[in-house]
């Protein structure tokens, strides 16, 4: 644990509790509305949750050589995020422009 500063254990650390809140508001919010694609929004924020904790843990083991596999998920898990966060915001907005009609 002696790779990252204390304020930077705090940025890191509340950037995925921050994240977890964030799901599960997202989720609530698509049940109150009864609208899918809210629920799609939070399925497709969870790479990128996966991509953070990846980084946690690397740097919580110090960067050792032997987990730098969690580099790559993470680099994997960051453009699957980018690409199923694209995708959400799509069905958010055809979903919104289906409403106005």
């Amino acid at each position: 644990m002696h790779a990252l500063s204390i304020p930077t254990w705090i940025i890191h650390i509340s950037s995925v509790i921050e994240w977890i809140v964030a799901i599960g508001l997202i989720w609530s919010y698509g049940v109150i509305t009864e609208n899918r694609a809210w629920w799609g929004l939070s399925y497709a924020m969870l790479p990128a949750l996966i991509s953070a904790m990846c980084a946690c843990t690397w740097h919580y083991f110090d960067n050792p050589p032997n987990l730098e596999w969690l580099v790559t998920l993470q680099a994997a898990m960051t453009v699957t995020g980018n690409f199923t966060l694209c995708i959400a915001a799509w069905w958010l907005w055809r979903t919104s422009k289906s409403l106005e009609t």
